[in-house]
């Protein structure tokens, strides 16, 4: 073999070992590659056994001794991982299998794919299969993706920041749409990026027309908006689990006084049950309670439960829960607002997240995802939705500890059981090894883009099947808008390069600034920027309220909690029941 074939049929080889998955390959190269015709890292080779041929990607070449002659030939050793074969069915059409009937046996020729073969395996008979780029290899070959695998099992979006990884989601969410015009999107976007990426197919929501009413919340996400990020007290929580329902019970049935002692386990009324109640009613139960009370410690916890409420409904950051109207019975209007129903020519919601107090958002997050679910369960799949979530490390973590329980439960839901119901999931991230592994093993298509922290490689080689792990090699070398694409809605893995979107069709961030070679301002109006860093909120009180060093204590007159003058009346009375800790 080392005197070898002539230059001209220099990439002919032959298979010298196989144990199964890989393989090896003699053959040889001449001392320069002015040629197209060499052997590379990143190829793939066919390998003729009987009518068929098996397929194999190029991982690594070495030479078969120490040294490189400069004049002539010399012999290298090919080592190819087996992805399947290309058969031919009864009509003579050729088309790819990822299984091998037939092994390479010692001597078998192997030789660079051809184009015929590289078309047979990424062609796809799927209806629903759209173009989303072209194999790298290859230019003239289309990158194709089954919209309809895509969604049934859930999908992933992983790179490096500046890889291209939201240009390339809003590209697969045009491609979607465009192919399923009935289907619902609805976008967790944390950087207010993709409103300019669909114009008038979306529906954008801001902290400053979102209408969410607080009785839409379960008691753990109500719970999270009222100890807005502290510690929350069990005894506190307890009360609302008692308080909430007979709130409800008064919208429900009118303000009768008999009805305060209603017995709220006879009408199956919850804390969780999405029905309208009035946040008056609540508080004047609690004000009822502690009147009745004989005892100072339960009238402590239901004074300060009292404070947080009050502290909470009087927050202008929370006004799209706490709005005046937002004791209506009006779910169907909520729910048809975000979820688009009907579509009305706006399949996609851009929920925009910066502008949620930073406290609130995960409770946010936790209540989109689990309407999503039930509506879907309600409609009997009538309602499609996928839950494209951004930032996808921030709310299902893979430390459980530091995770909202209730949105990782939501979208852990959506993971597990949504494909039954027609809810599909998109996890968008940057950072693979901090994510759920469990959420992550539910996509089954990743599209993996330039990762170089070594963890996210780990991550990405374990979601991968063996026999195409050698591909994975490549993640760290990608270049932009490439990526390496597997799962069920391709047909076999392969590194291909997106479709270049137009400039109207791309997301741009309203907030992120990313040219570093522009100058800074040199004067700024500070009360503007105060005012935005503010909001709605009107400063009017000289003292710091932090009711985690306060607590009630109703027989020390020694000491007077300090209220402003100029202090709103709720503030005066919330500041009244304050007194430091002894």
């Amino acid at each position: 073999m080392r005197d070898g074939p002539s230059r001209s049929n220099r990439s002919i080889g032959h298979v010298i070992s196989c144990d199964g998955t890989r393989a090896r390959i003699v053959t040889v190269a001449g001392s320069n590659n002015e040629s197209e015709d060499y052997w590379a890292v990143g190829q793939q080779l066919s390998i003729q056994v009987g009518p068929n041929r098996v397929v194999g990607l190029l991982y690594q070449v070495e030479v078969d001794k120490d040294d490189w002659g400069p004049e002539g030939q010399n012999s290298i050793i090919l080592s190819v991982e087996l992805a399947g074969e290309v058969r031919s069915n009864d009509k003579g059409q050729k088309y790819f299998s990822s299984g091998i009937s037939s092994y390479p046996y010692m001597g078998a020729h192997a030789h660079r794919m051809r184009k015929e073969d590289l078309t047979a395996i990424y062609r796809s008979s799927d209806p629903s299969a759209v173009a989303i780029g072209s194999l790298s290899q290859s230019r003239d070959i289309p990158a194709l993706i089954s919209v309809d695998a895509l969604l049934a099992r859930h999908f992933s979006v992983v790179g490096t920041t500046g890889t291209g990884k939201s240009t390339a989601v809003s590209l697969l969410l045009h491609l979607i749409i465009e192919k399923r015009p009935t289907q619902r999107i609805l976008i967790l976007d944390p950087h207010n990026e993709y409103t300019s990426a669909f114009g008038n197919k979306a529906h954008t929501i801001t902290a400053e027309n979102l209408d969410l009413p607080f009785w839409l919340l379960e008691l753990e996400e109500f719970a999270q908006v009222i100890f807005r990020g502290r510690e929350e007290n069990n005894e506190e929580i307890d009360a609302l689990r008692e308080f909430i329902p007979k709130a409800k019970i008064l919208y429900r049935e009118g303000k009768n006084p008999t009805l305060r002692k209603h017995q709220t386990a006879q009408t199956g009324i919850t804390a969780d049950t999405p029905m309208p109640y009035r946040l008056a009613d609540l508080l004047g139960l609690l004000d009822d309670e502690i009147g009745s009370l004989d005892g100072a410690i339960r009238r402590l916890s239901l004074r300060r439960l009292k404070s947080r409420l009050e502290a909470a409904i009087n927050d202008p950051r929370f006004g799209f829960i706490f709005g005046s109207h937002n004791a209506t019975d009006r779910m169907d209007r909520v729910l048809g607002n975000i979820y688009r129903i009907p579509i009305q020519g706006k399949p996609i919601t851009v929920f925009q997240m910066s502008g949620i107090p930073s406290e609130v958002v995960n409770s946010i997050a936790s209540v989109l995802c689990r309407l999503a679910f039930d509506l879907a369960l309600a409609s009997e799949s009538r309602i499609k939705t996928l839950v494209v979530c951004e930032e996808a490390h921030r709310y299902i973590p893979v430390d459980v500890d530091s995770a909202f329980a209730p949105t990782r439960a939501a979208i852990a839901r959506i993971a597990k059981e949504g494909r039954k119901y027609g809810v599909s999931l998109a996890v968008i991230t940057q950072r693979p090894h901090e994510l759920d592994p469990t959420i992550l093993s539910q996509c089954n298509t990743i599209l993996a883009m330039r990762l170089g922290n070594d963890e996210d490689q780990n991550v990405m080689s374990k979601a991968i099947s063996n026999a195409s792990r050698s591909s994975l090699a490549f993640l760290s070398s990608l270049a932009d808008r490439e990526c390496i694409a597997f799962g069920r809605a391709v047909s076999t893995p392969m590194r291909m390069v997106f479709r270049t979107l137009a400039a109207s069709a791309r997301p741009t961030s309203q907030h992120v600034h990313e040219d570093a070679s522009s100058d800074g301002s040199e004067t700024a109006e500070i009360t503007s920027i105060v005012k935005a860093m503010r909001g709605k909120v009107q400063i009017t009180e000289e003292f710091p309220i932090d009711d985690e060093d306060w607590i009630v204590k109703e027989d020390d007159p020694a000491f007077d909690a300090p209220v402003v003058e100029t202090a709103p009346p709720e503030t005066k009375r919330a500041l009244s029941l304050l007194r430091r800790k002894a």
